[in-house]
């Protein structure tokens, strides 16, 4: 059985600064994970736990294997994590968008499996929190944690390059062509809502480490990420998880919808948040996705543990704000906290009501989504989970790099302003993007 030792210290710098000079100097696969005040960096692949439709793919060490799954995925990857020969292990990674198309429940008719890897998870060599004022790093190899506790007490290094400015506006032909469409079907009964987004297309690489540190200091997130994975990057400032589970099997999820902008003023702020509590077409919204989120809930927590706290409240999150709801329960004796994200996902507040259907509308309207709108997530041998909703975040794989935001389609939408709203909510990240310097690039 492989195990970690464990040392702690005080942190010499900020941890946003401190998490981002590990993530620079990082050579294999890593996850920085930020959730409840702390920032969590797993480096290097112990082991790796890989889904796509078919097949579930496991690597420690010098042992491999490949197996063909069916029935739930959730159990699938569940099984393959609980057979790993480590003890007291935590996974992070992250969980595409087509991962919906492998659940029973929400899946197209008839539709072709999604291709490619769906899953990316690994157990870390080295994890590293940061927690206010103090580090803790557990690791498999003295070495390693040796030049981590270098990398923490050198001086901190700033950065010499700033952002630049990106054109937002693109594609408002096409993207209010879309909602139209989306509109007129919503009004024929084929849908309630769907969430459909659009891209912007950046012409250079990006320095994600540098943009997410210029980007969470300006943030106010829910949960944010940095993460390359398998040739995958991106950088994230979550508004809204869409599980947890923690050690006790408390369930909650956090559906966010309806939107305005913030920042623009105490007295614009604060008309737009009057706004956003007496609109029809948002408060519709906002109702109509607690009580999709309330559904799924009742699926897995015990009989009458299922409630809505804090209906309607306001969350700040970067360039807008949000009605929000908390919804929490308690997992079911026989379920775990894969069950738990399988029956919240993909989040409401990113597909659409019925699920299903959404999916369709989402499938001939949007391009492919890839990580937008799936999941970044960390889960341990302990059975807690938290997974973040990946919005308001930077992607690069390749050559290129891209933006994207949605808004959600209601049958009182009006194309000009879900629009508008995409604009607002690429405000959360655009104007902190930072390309990719030549001479470290």
């Amino acid at each position: 059985m492989i195990e970690y030792d464990f040392e702690s210290f005080a942190l010499a710098h900020d941890p946003i600064a401190s998490a981002v000079g590990l993530a620079r100097e990082a050579v294999d696969d890593y996850v920085l994970y930020e959730g409840a005040g702390e920032w969590c960096f797993a480096a290097g692949r112990l082991a790796t736990v890989t889904m796509d439709a078919q097949r579930i793919y496991c690597r420690c060490g010098d042992t491999e294997y490949v197996r063909e799954w069916s029935g739930s995925p959730g159990s699938a990857l569940h099984a393959a994590l609980a057979q790993l020969p480590i003890d007291d292990w935590h996974a992070y990674g992250r969980v595409n968008f087509g991962f919906a198309e492998l659940l029973a429940h929400v899946r197209r008719r008839g539709a072709a499996p999604p291709s490619g890897p769906l899953v990316r998870l690994i157990v870390p060599r080295t994890e590293v929190r940061l927690n206010g004022r103090r580090v803790s790093i557990r690791s498999v190899e003295v070495s390693d944690r040796d030049r981590i506790r270098a990398q923490l007490t050198a001086p901190a290094q700033s950065a010499d390059h700033a952002a630049v400015g990106i054109d937002i506006r693109t594609g408002e032909s096409a993207y209010r062509g879309r909602v139209t469409q989306a509109v007129k079907e919503i009004r024929q009964g084929q849908y309630q809502k769907v969430i459909l987004s659009r891209s912007v297309r950046l012409p250079f690489p990006v320095d994600l480490p540098a943009t997410y540190e210029l980007g969470r200091r300006a943030n106010t997130p829910a949960r944010s990420f940095l993460l390359r994975l398998d040739g995958a990057a991106a950088a994230g400032f979550s508004p809204e998880v869409i599980v947890t589970v923690d050690e006790d099997r408390r369930v909650a999820t956090q559906p966010l919808a309806g939107t305005r902008a913030f920042g623009r003023g105490a007295r614009a702020d604060a008309a737009a948040r009057t706004e956003l509590r007496t609109d029809p077409k948002e408060i519709y919204e906002h109702a109509v996705s607690v009580l999709a989120a309330v559904g799924e809930m009742r699926t897995i927590c015990a009989p009458e543990s299922v409630s809505v706290e804090e209906f309607m409240g306001i969350r700040e999150r970067g360039s807008v704000q949000h009605l929000a709801s908390l919804v929490q329960g308690v997992l079911a004796d026989d379920r775990t906290a894969w069950d738990a994200l399988e029956a919240v996902f993909p989040a409401v507040t990113a597909s659409g009501i019925p699920k299903r259907e959404s999916l369709d509308a989402i499938s001939r309207m949007d391009e492919p989504r890839g990580l937008y709108s799936g999941a970044v997530l960390r889960i341990s041998h302990s059975g807690a989970l938290d997974a973040a909703l990946v919005l308001r975040a930077v992607y690069q794989e390749g050559d290129g790099a891209w933006l994207r935001a949605g808004a959600g389609i209601v049958a009182d939408s009006v194309p000009e302003r879900e629009f508008e709203e995409t604009c607002e909510k690429l405000g959360s990240i655009a104007p902190y993007v930072i390309p990719m310097n030549p001479r470290s690039g």
